[in-house]
């Protein structure tokens, strides 16, 4: 690192003045996991990286966090549960984590009649077989099922192994999956075609079509395809499609990536907001002394929304605030599609279903009023405005497979953490509106649909602080886009890219990678990256691959 004075432009107040500049091999905006991945490898290669990050820590929205004062329950916040992180960055970066594989998978109860319901259990196929006839009154459907999870399953061996390489081409894929009635199912037309032909029930085909919804406001059968690409990552992590809890919660898996960054000599800076980049490779930091790093690259965490309005702010000398919510009005903005609520419950809530305990139930991703007709209906009605009524969702127990994040004394007691996750909650029904109100509405809206189908209010069920309030937490759209600057409440940060090139593979690194941005010195290595998306690390990999082929040629 070098050091220097130079008069600059200050982008945070009128006038020239004088100020420090800080010269880094790679300056890396954001410190999100993807960011603190590439901060990892780009120091253990031996370059000089800093971080920059305006929130007070690091991790982004892979974190952990007492939501509730006097209540020791750590939850994990925003994102939940890992699929996408490879072996290979675990490996490399020596990271000291512990996923635990759930053993049911789903529990979904018949909206029209909720003391039946499909227990997709990986420990006992019958079972399965005894609640799929139960639920949809078809004997066969729950061989359908196992066969349509058989027939998926070949994507994961497939293409997850390339998600750590440059970018192969579509013919390259399609031939390396070898199932050419797959690949029209799954990348040619719309995801509901396939789901109408493979499964019988609505029921079934909900639990299915879920996987295509997680974040993306979207129909079976919309065109964009939109749903067929968030489906498509949604069951290829690992190469088996599984999603694990990870021990500790996510906050363990970003202390773990910044512990690895910062042993490897990365510098990672808190509480330092980012108010301009340039093409050249400045970074305007601001705050009470303002300064301007100098990269040989910049690797942008944030989002592309975020980034276009940093290189903007520069070429204007405007200061850019996250905070100045109205920047990401308008047409081209990502648009987020999701609720999460977390909770602490005295006690998991009793079902209509006599055939299922709570406890399996809840153990893995409990399906709440999505069958395929469901989905589609609350699209629609969300399309014109409105909150889906019912509003689906799906609910998940960390701490029945994870207890460490509750302490012992509310372990005792036999209280749960339970987290709900809206799907078909576009940002549009928040932006613009009081955020209060809107949080307020939505919440209703789950625990309405939730209600209706437990044998008891989840009400009934919920802790209290030693204050006596709720420990309830919903999070809207609008509430990610102020906590953690994602435009629109967009986890993915944009629409998601098939993992592959359309053509041949291009020779620029950045593009090989698929990192690159419109300007050459800076690079995107969060969730906007192609193969981005997710608590997986990739982008952040991908980006610090590019980076060494063009700082080291």
């Amino acid at each position: 690192m070098t050091l220097g004075a130079t008069t600059l432009h200050d982008p945070s107040a009128a006038g020239t003045v004088a100020r420090m500049t800080r010269t880094h091999d790679v300056v890396i905006v954001g410190g999100g996991h993807n960011a603190l991945v590439a901060a990892a490898y780009l120091a253990r290669a031996g370059l000089s990286v800093v971080v920059l990050e305006r929130l007070p820590h690091v991790g982004g929205a892979a974190v952990s966090e007492r939501p509730w004062a006097g209540v020791d329950a750590r939850l994990s916040r925003y994102s939940y549960l890992v699929s996408l992180l490879p072996a290979e960055i675990i490996r490399d970066l020596g990271l000291r984590l512990e996923l635990k594989r759930r053993r049911y998978s789903s529990y979904t109860p018949d909206p029209a009649d909720p003391t039946r319901g499909i227990l997709v259990d990986r420990g006992d196929a019958a079972a399965t077989a005894d609640s799929f006839a139960r639920a949809t009154g078809d004997e066969a459907e729950a061989a359908r099922f196992a066969a349509f999870s058989e027939r998926i399953g070949a994507l994961g061996p497939a293409i997850f192994p390339t998600m750590t390489q440059p970018l192969p081409t579509k013919a390259e894929m399609k031939a390396r999956l070898g199932d050419d009635a797959l690949w029209e199912d799954v990348v040619e037309r719309p995801l509901g075609a396939m789901l109408r032909t493979d499964l019988q029930s609505d029921l079934a085909r909900g639990i299915a079509l879920t996987d295509g919804l997680i974040g993306t406001f979207a129909a079976a059968d919309d065109p964009s395809l939109s749903q067929n690409r968030c489906f498509l990552y949604h069951v290829i992590g690992g190469g088996t499609g599984d999603w694990d809890v990870p021990v500790g919660g996510m906050g363990r898996v970003s202390g773990e990536l910044e512990r690895a960054a910062r042993e490897a000599g990365a510098e990672i800076r808190v509480d330092t907001e980012v108010t301009a980049v340039t093409p050249d490779g400045e970074v305007w930091v601001g705050g009470n002394t303002p300064e301007v790093l100098h990269g040989r690259l910049v690797l942008s965490g944030v989002g592309p929304a975020v980034l276009d309005r940093l290189l903007a702010a520069a070429a204007s000398n405007q200061r850019f605030d996250l905070a100045d919510n109205p920047l990401f009005a308008g047409a081209g903005v990502p648009e987020g599609a999701q609720l999460k609520v977390n909770m602490l419950l005295t006690r998991l809530p009793r079902l209509r279903d006599p055939h299922v305990a709570p406890e399996a139930a809840f153990s893995g991703t409990f399906h709440v009023n999505e069958t395929m007709t469901q989905l589609d209906r609350a699209h629609v009605e969300a399309l014109a405005g409105g909150i889906p009524d019912p509003l689906p969702a799906e609910i998940y127990c960390h701490s029945l497979t994870d207890p460490s994040i509750l302490a012992p004394e509310l372990r005792a007691q036999g209280a749960q953490t339970l987290t709900l996750f809206g799907l078909q909650a576009p940002h549009r029904l928040v932006e613009g509106t009081d955020a209060a109100t809107s949080r307020v509405a939505l919440l209703a809206a789950a625990q309405r649909s939730l209600d209706s189908v437990l044998a008891e209010p989840i009400s009934d069920c919920i802790a209290l602080t030693p204050e006596g309030l709720p420990c309830v937490e919903a999070r809207t759209t609008a509430d990610l886009e102020v906590a953690l600057g994602m435009a629109g409440g967009d986890i993915f940060h944009g629409p998601l890219s098939w993992p592959w090139t359309p053509g041949e593979v291009p020779d620029a690194p950045a593009r090989r990678w698929g990192v690159d941005t419109a300007n050459a010195r800076i690079l995107t290595c969060g969730s906007g990256a192609v193969r981005g998306g997710g608590v997986s690390g990739i982008g952040g990999h991908n980006a610090a691959m590019a980076a060494l082929e063009l700082l080291r040629p």
